[in-house]
């Protein structure tokens, strides 16, 4: 069946004109993309046949093509009230090559692998599984997508304002006749946010209409657009700065950068910015910095927030594993929650893709054989164990070369899980570690470094480690205690089983567990006198926060030579998050969340991670590692306290939360969250601005004190007031203190699921000095 086409009527030279102007539109995205006339953007605009993967029977053919303003793809459809349909290319998270996605390996051929390719979405989004008639074809497809995800991507601050502005005015210009009426500027206002009286839009285009045309075009557009972006607070710190006849001089930019800014810099890197960010060729010449250079300047990743040289690893990764945080899941496999939400491959791919270094795989017995993952006794759907390992095989190192922990929660009966044993070694291939480093019986953990590129399996041990250095390798037993998390789901089952009853073990399996060999905690002392270094136990989060408060220096100290993993507790049916942080701060390495619940404890996380090239492993704080430490959390007086000054000034861009809603506007207000230690935890805001996410203004001033900033996270949170229900989240951003750049810095901001918001940020002024 052929698809619906829909097209406007329209005569025969209005046509001409309309295609003329669809050209003239994409031309200019393009240059502003920096693209004009590339190969790779052209074919995209011609746009082409692609067959729409669903399921074995709906595969069908669909025309795509990209729109002129050159960040939304189109395809027609089929259905007379979806006459077309789009995707953001700022919505789109990769492009992912060959039969990589769940959908595609289930009903297309393993011939047409070079054929194939999924367009992945950020947040929730179902993957577009797509096939090409050639693998020509698909190459085509998939390169040209991703240099255009990549410029937008590349983009400057400025840049990416300046298309999101672009894209609004596209929306309301109807009649796509390039040309503003005063009804559509109006309509525009409201589309970027902002709510202004009649009387003001009137005045603003009456300003900009200098051919008294009654609509806004060309060069008029640009001057309403530069009226519509000036920073008045900007303009006043470059005004206070500029002390060079009206212009600020590398001196000045100098003076500027070591006093507001606290960067220890040369008069030559003061040179180098105006030389990178100056736009106006004579001042670049005088070697000053104008007001727009400056701006430009300020928007750059070197004045965010974020300090750029946490973008990489630049922590010492030859330390003891159990010396670092670990970036950690708890059931993967999930994609919603845990009494009947879904299992998938993808789940796995999406936390490995977000640095996740410790992943967890519920192994039951499956038929024919085969294991399966799944929550057990319970409605979750269930995966197949050797597409979970081939998917991990295929993602795990994409983001992090550091290793990657998998923790097994077995369920399986011993000829089940000599099949997983099979599998692990198959796929894992050399890549799996199967004996200790060395040539000797270690007394403590490698390194992230040595392990590099490396599976580490976390699980139940017969017999020790030393085993694998001497000459007999007898097993005594062949049966281990079940306890910890894999009771646990046997009685959220409803099945009545004592906390230790015993399960057989296949020797195969193991065997080819090294460094995380799971055992029952019992208490601190015990630990220290009876367990190896590599014996690990888990612990129900109710558990280890009462561990947390009520013995903190035991549970320290058990952790600098020993890993802990922490894990939810089964009552959170709704995969629903604990807080992390009273868990980092007694030293726990592996403090696994629910990676597919976005929220409060989740963001925290991400930040946490955020530093050291987000490689998904962080070193602790050195009171954290030394065994002469006194370090307790719960300390009531610090010696070396900080206080951290916050000025809110503004925000930029602000998303609409009730897009449905053409009238609604957002009421912003900010709020500084601290994390750390129970002393350091606090929460302030500003008060909230009526009407106005596209440059509200707020000036507003806060003081914390913070008495341990190694320990310390601090989180901006921006909200749409509601007087009659709870605030809606509009953004946030998230990062330890020690990775914050102080002075007049911009914040990003994510959206829930912690993708960038393309164009909107906050812009504060941050101190750190001492108490």
């Amino acid at each position: 069946m052929s698809c619906f086409k829909w097209s406007p009527k329209r005569t025969a030279s209005e046509e001409i004109v309309y295609q003329e102007n669809k050209k003239r539109v994409a031309q200019e995205s393009g240059k502003r993309l920096g693209l004009d006339g590339d190969p790779d953007l052209q074919f995209l605009l011609v746009g082409g046949e692609l067959i729409k993967v669903r399921s074995n029977s709906w595969q069908k053919n669909r025309f795509y093509k990209l729109q002129e303003d050159c960040r939304t793809l189109w395809h027609e459809s089929s259905k007379v009230h979806k006459k077309k349909q789009t995707y953001s290319i700022d919505d789109i998270d990769s492009i992912r090559k060959g039969r990589q996605s769940e959908g595609l390996k289930k009903h297309t051929n393993p011939n047409d692998e070079e054929k194939c390719f999924s367009i992945i979405f950020k947040g929730s989004k179902k993957n577009l599984d797509l096939m090409a008639s050639s693998a020509e074809e698909a190459d085509r497809w998939i390169n040209s997508l991703e240099k255009i995800i990549s410029t937008m991507h590349n983009l400057d601050y400025q840049q990416k304002s300046e298309h999101w502005i672009i894209s609004c005015m596209k929306k309301v210009d109807k009649n796509n006749d390039n040309m503003m009426s005063l009804k559509e500027v109006k309509d525009f206002m409201r589309q970027i946010n902002v709510e202004v009286d009649d009387d003001y839009a009137a005045d603003l285009f009456k300003k900009c209409d200098t051919s008294n045309s009654g609509t806004l075009e060309g060069s008029e557009i640009k001057e309403f657009y530069n009226l519509l972006t000036q920073r008045e607070e900007i303009n006043v710190i470059y005004e206070k700065c500029a002390q060079t006849e009206g212009l600020m001089s590398a001196r000045d930019l100098l003076n500027f950068l070591l006093n507001e800014q606290r960067e220890q810099v040369t008069i030559e890197h003061a040179q180098k910015l105006i030389e990178n960010y100056e736009v106006d060729a004579a001042a670049k010449q005088r070697k000053c910095m104008t007001k727009d250079g400056f701006l430009m300047y300020l928007q750059q990743e070197e004045s965010s927030i974020f300090n750029p040289a946490h973008k990489k690893v630049y922590q010492d990764m030859s330390q003891p594993l159990n010396h670092y945080f670990i970036s950690s899941s708890h059931n993967t496999y999930l994609m919603e929650d845990q009494l009947k939400g879904p299992s998938s491959t993808e789940a796995y791919i999406k936390a490995l893709m977000k640095s996740c270094r410790c992943v967890e795989l519920d192994c039951w017995d499956g038929s024919d054989g085969e294991p399966v993952i799944y929550h057990g006794h319970t409605l979750t759907s269930k995966v197949l164990f050797k597409d979970v390992i081939r998917a991990i095989k295929d993602f795990a190192f994409k983001k992090s070369q550091y290793p990657v922990i998998l923790s097994l929660e077995n369920h399986c009966t011993l000829e089940q899980q000599k099949t997983m044993t099979r599998h692990l070694t198959s796929i894992l291939g050399d890549a799996l570690l199967t004996k200790p480093l060395g040539d000797t019986m270690p007394t403590n953990f490698p390194s992230p470094e040595e392990l590099k590129g490396k599976f580490i399996i976390k699980g139940k041990r017969l017999n020790k480690l030393d085993a694998f250095f001497s000459k007999s390798n007898t097993i005594v037993e062949e049966t281990v205690s079940e306890e910890d998390e894999a009771a646990e789901s046997k009685e959220n089952g409803q099945k009545a089983k004592s906390k230790k009853t015993n399960m057989k073990l296949a020797k195969e399996l193991s065997d080819i567990v090294i460094y995380c060999k799971s055992v029952h905690f019992n208490s601190f002392e015990d630990a220290r006198d009876k367990q190896a270094f590599y014996e690990m136990s888990s612990f129900k989060e109710t558990k280890a926060l009462q561990l947390a408060e009520t013995s903190p220096s035991a549970f320290i100290h058990h952790n600098m030579d020993k890993l802990s993993r922490i894990y939810p507790a089964g009552s959170r049916t709704d995969s629903s998050n604990y807080n992390p942080v009273p868990l980092w701060n007694v030293g726990c390495q592996i403090v696994a969340l629910n990676f597919q619940t976005p929220s409060k404890e989740m963001h925290i996380n991400q930040g946490r991670f955020l530093p050291n090239g987000f490689c998904g492993y962080i070193l602790k704080p050195e009171f954290l590692r030394s065994p002469s430490s006194q370090f307790n959390p719960n300390n009531k007086t610090w010696p070396n306290k900080k206080i951290f000054h916050v000025m809110v000034i503004s925000a930029q861009q602000l998303p609409k939360i009730n897009k449905d809603k053409a009238k609604s506007i957002v009421d912003p207000l900010v709020r500084i969250e601290i994390s750390g230690v129970p002393a350091d935890n606090a929460s302030k805001e500003t008060k909230y601005i009526t009407n106005n996410g596209f440059n509200p203004m707020w000036n507003e001033r806060f003081q914390f004190t913070i008495n341990v900033p190694e320990l310390a996270m601090v989180r901006f949170v921006v909200e749409d007031y509601d007087t009659a229900s709870y605030n809606d989240l509009v953004g946030h951003y998230c990062l330890p203190l020690t990775s914050i750049q102080t002075g007049y810095r911009h914040v990003p901001l994510l959206t829930k699921r912690s993708d960038v918001i393309s164009s909107a940020g906050l812009f504060v002024h941050l101190m750190l000095i001492d108490a």
